[in-house]
């Protein structure tokens, strides 16, 4: 029995590793076609040859995707990062500002009048040398089934939230053709794993829908239904993923953003949130737990005078923010909402804060607002028996300042209700969505290049599909609504003085836009249409300030009164009921 027992797992062994080698082949095949193509273009050739050379490493590049993204997280980012610097501010003492390199920034450079020969070649060289280095040193045999599958969902999400908005291919427009590639290398992993389908109807199934998926991105880039696209391939996609890991019988060690068996991009099941959490309780009363955190928001006592509560600020009936201009007389900045913040890994306008239990220090200890302190918070709780009783029972330490914080956040991370009109209908629930909200859905994520900042589902700077990385942007805004003056709200810039920094702001979720006026950090505008018409006009650059690092992607949007009418009917579905 020992020996057949011995025999079945030396199989399987060996067929494992039959598989990760022939993945690792046709990856580092991929990765030499991209190098070889970039080694052959060369300042003193034509624009054309260059640009052909380009398009076909762009496509070998594209085709590694699935898998260099998921390995190479790092350097797949830095390989495809937008032409913008490279900011590090990890170390405030050590402030590194990086030149980008990259597809993105190659492919800015061959469509530019007069090409910076410098910065090109550069660019050139470095991704080339980079894309060496990868193939020389990739090792993929320690990668298990579950990698696989991990992998693929990767590849499926990344092609829905940001492959369908052109996000990295700026001047081309390519993104439809490459998100194909994508599938392509799917299809290949699906044949090369066809042996772990004890269903072979499934795997006929993947590779129906595989070709399905791939016809229907065969289309004009402003042709394209993305709406339906996610509706009826994404999200069976996802079915079929979940399908195959039971097929399989693969066990997931642990769970990323995205919980293992999410078959929507849509719904309050398909993120995990301790993922977003810097702190893991010891906790299993979960209801209890939320329902403390919910009373201590909603406590003036935590507050110095007794006179200010989360909930002053982060009004319920206005998707938890204040309707103000700015909260009071002291303050630069209105209160962001909390609708979906549990979901994001940096808080604040600016970014200071890397958790929501971190954030809630930020608010504790603001002069202009709890202007209190960690030790007056532990004091409150302790003197109130219910407080007290329930931190006793809930957590092993009591109620330390760290636990009092992480039960306010488990709350707040509980307002992601991914109900709104949109959301139903996404997942076939209702059938209500208009054509107008539809063609504005697929404007925002299309033409409007909306969808290039905030990401779906989400629709915040929050980056797909790992969600560890929340945006900042530099859009230029105006002080007030006449557009006569930029604002003077530097922003992130005020953390660490990095010129390239002044006016970023964080990329904040447009769900429930349709309650959170006034818009933009300082209130500047009361209706979604000044808001939508200030991003068609090109942001600030476009309204002619001096915004040098401006990263909006075009000078203007040329949207018509039609298209900015149907992406404001768009926005208004993401309100939650």
């Amino acid at each position: 029995m020992n020996i057949a027992c011995n025999t079945k797992d030396k199989k399987t062994l060996t067929t494992s590793i039959s598989n990760t080698k022939k993945l690792e082949n046709i990856y580092k095949k991929q990765l030499v076609t991209a190098y070889q193509y970039l080694d052959s273009i060369h300042i003193t050739n034509t624009k054309a040859i260059n640009l052909e050379h380009y398009k076909k490493s762009r496509k070998a590049f594209k085709l590694s995707e699935p898998i260099l993204a998921f390995i190479e997280k790092e350097n797949y980012k830095s390989l495809n990062s937008p032409n913008l610097l490279r900011i590090h501010e990890e170390d405030p003492t050590d402030i590194k500002i990086n030149t980008p390199i990259g597809y993105q920034v190659i492919e800015e450079n061959l469509f530019t009048k007069t090409i910076d020969t410098l910065v090109f070649t550069r660019a050139v060289n470095v991704t080339k040398n980079r894309l060496k280095l990868i193939e020389k040193n990739t090792n993929t045999s320690n990668l298990k089934n579950y990698h696989i599958l991990w992998l693929i969902r990767d590849a499926i999400v990344r092609v829905a939230t940001t492959g369908l908005s052109n996000f990295d291919s700026p001047e081309l427009g390519a993104s439809l053709q490459e998100s194909s590639y994508n599938y392509s290398t799917l299809n290949d992993i699906i044949s090369i794993y066809s042996a772990n389908f004890s269903n072979k109807e499934l795997l006929n199934q993947w590779q129906n829908e595989i070709k399905k998926t791939q016809q229907t991105l065969n289309t004009n880039f402003d042709s394209l239904d993305r709406f339906t696209f996610i509706k009826n391939h994404t999200h069976k996609q996802l079915q079929l993923l979940n399908n195959t890991q039971k097929d399989w019988n693969v066990t997931f060690p642990f769970s990323f953003a995205i919980n293992n068996n999410a078959t929507s991009l849509f719904s309050n099941e398909t993120f995990n949130l301790d993922y977003f959490s810097d702190y893991k309780s010891d906790t299993t009363h979960l209801k209890t737990k939320i329902s403390i955190g919910k009373a201590l928001f909603n406590d003036t006592r935590l507050s110095i005078n007794n006179n200010m509560a989360c909930a002053t600020c982060h009004i319920k009936d206005k998707a938890f923010t204040d309707g103000k201009v700015t909260f009071n007389k002291n303050l630069k900045r209105n209160s962001p909402t909390l609708t979906y913040a549990g979901l994001q890994k940096s808080f604040f306008y600016d970014n200071r804060s890397g958790s929501l239990e971190g954030q809630i220090v930020g608010v504790v200890t603001n002069h202009d607002e709890f202007n209190s302190d960690l030790e007056h918070i532990k004091k409150v709780v302790k003197n109130d028996e219910k407080y007290a009783t329930a931190f006793d029972t809930l957590y092993k330490r009591g109620a330390t300042d760290m636990n009092i914080r992480h039960a306010m956040a488990s709350y707040v991370r509980t307002l992601n209700a991914f109900n709104s009109k949109f959301d139903n209908n996404i997942n076939n629930k209702e059938n209500t969505l208009t054509a107008l909200e539809k063609k504005g859905f697929n404007l925002f994520m299309g033409k409007a290049a909306c969808a290039t900042c905030h990401f779906p589902p989400l629709f915040n700077g929050t980056v797909p599909p790992n969600f560890s990385e929340s945006e900042l942007e530099i859009i230029g805004v105006p002080q007030t609504k006449e557009n006569k003056k930029l604002d003077d709200d530097l922003g992130r810039y005020y953390l660490f003085n990095v010129e390239e920094r002044k006016g970023a702001f964080k990329t904040p979720t447009i769900r429930n836009i349709e309650l959170t006026a006034p818009y933009m950090h300082n209130g500047v505008y009361n209706t979604l249409e000044e808001v939508v018409n200030f991003y068609n006009q090109g942001g600030g650059a476009g309204l002619g300030f001096n915004v040098p690092h401006q990263t909006l992607p075009f000078d203007n949007l040329d949207l018509s009164t039609e298209e900015q009418s149907a992406i404001i009917a768009f926005m208004r579905t993401l309100t939650d009921s």
